[in-house]
């Protein structure tokens, strides 16, 4: 029998054979691994994103704490469930439906809501950024420094002609303010077009709107400390409770001012009301506020804005032969007696206010001492009395 030769298969021939399926399983492991470390990496950032979000939309931001500590009436009026009351406005306004909307400022829209106790508040909700616009961090707000400057101000100030802050909220979808509701709206509203809403607003009552805006303003100069700038006051910002009742409102452009620096400050104000000297400088003295006042209380006396007589007053003679009478409101009837020279008095102290000179204008402290003088018939009748003649006395 003839036999095949022998070969001999040693087992390092063997070898190779294994090593390529070795290795691919060794990578095979070594990826999958590391695809699940990186996998368990983004779930726990995620997790610990959310986790903050979460929190910082329950709490607030420290700044929010702060403030919140400082208002120890916040939320008093609900007993302090602060996440209640926020269900209950999201509820009453219906996510803030257009149908609760009282009115649309700048900064903000303010809404109607009555909460289950039967109480109406005012809902100041500011204006958001657009969701592409990746500013805020998700909040998006278009004035994130007015919403904290009016919490500030509000909480710092108490006053029975400036309206009351009951709370605020800050949350990822909303940042709103709380008020006091005042029924009949803006006293720019009150003095609009509607002949028979104007003619609710009796010389009576506009007397008491003058005196109350000044008393208001008068506190936040003279009583404050430090004092406050409101820096825009107008007829859109006085709001009407219902007796009438002016409040002094929106403070998101107010200045605490500061003994110790220039107050300088970014143009603030409504157009028609802003004093004439912040158009060449942007120092903020309390007579931005005073001139302001004045267009005011010529506006509650004429039922219109006085921009015209403010310019015709200002040149050589033009306008200085108008008498008083001409001017008041035509769609009132002649005041009585007893209230001609308070709406005289008014209209002296309105016209000394908006002086193109800083200097020349009373403080409010002096406006509001002169609404509230007695009666002394020390002033002629409206019916023949001139405007110049208003504009030359003296407080």
């Amino acid at each position: 029998m003839i036999m095949p030769p022998f070969v001999h298969l040693s087992p390092p021939d063997n070898k190779p054979s294994h090593r390529p399926k070795q290795h691919s399983f060794l990578l095979v492991i070594f990826v999958l691994v590391s695809v699940s470390l990186m996998i368990l990496f983004l779930v726990i950032c995620l997790y610990l994103l959310r986790r903050r979000r979460r929190h910082r939309i329950r709490h607030g931001s420290k700044q929010d704490e702060e403030l919140e500590a400082n208002n120890a009436d916040l939320f008093s009026i609900w007993n302090y469930d602060g996440r209640s009351v926020f269900s209950d406005i999201v509820d009453a306004t219906e996510d803030f439906d257009d149908a609760y909307c009282l009115g649309i400022g700048g900064s903000g829209s303010v809404y109607e809501a009555e909460l289950p106790t039967g109480q109406v508040v005012a809902v100041k909700r500011f204006h958001q950024l657009s969701d592409d616009s990746g500013a805020g961090g998700g909040r998006g707000l278009l004035d994130d420094k007015g919403f904290r400057n009016e919490i500030r101000a509000l909480t710092a100030i108490r006053h029975r002609n400036i309206v009351k802050l009951y709370g605020f909220c800050a949350h990822s979808r909303w940042m709103f303010l709380v008020y006091e509701y005042m029924k009949r709206g803006s006293l720019a509203s009150a003095l609009g077009d509607d002949a028979r809403a104007a003619g609710e607003l009796s010389w009576e009552r506009r007397v008491r709107a003058i005196r109350d805006v000044a008393d208001a303003l008068s506190y936040m100069h003279h009583d404050c400390n430090p004092c406050m700038v409101h820096r825009d006051v107008s007829s859109k910002n006085v709001l009407l409770d219902a007796e009438f009742k002016a409040c002094v409102s929106d403070f998101g452009t107010a200045k605490l001012m500061s003994f110790d620096s220039t107050n300088w400050s970014t143009l603030a104000g409504t157009f028609g009301y802003v004093a004439p000297e912040l158009a060449y400088t942007l120092k903020v003295t309390e007579k931005c506020d005073v001139y302001s006042f004045g267009v005011v209380a010529l506006e509650v006396t004429m039922g219109r804005h006085p921009g015209e007589l403010i310019l015709s007053l200002s040149s050589s003679f033009s306008g200085k032969l108008s008498l008083l009478k001409d001017v008041l409101d035509p769609r009132l009837p002649c005041p009585a007696d007893e209230l001609e020279e308070e709406i005289t008095r008014a209209v002296m102290v309105g016209l000394a206010c908006v002086r193109t000179d800083p200097k020349s204008r009373p403080t409010m402290r002096c406006v509001s001492q002169e609404l509230w003088k007695e009666t002394t018939g020390s002033f002629q009748s409206m019916q023949t009395i001139k405007l110049c003649q208003l504009m030359n006395l003296e407080l």
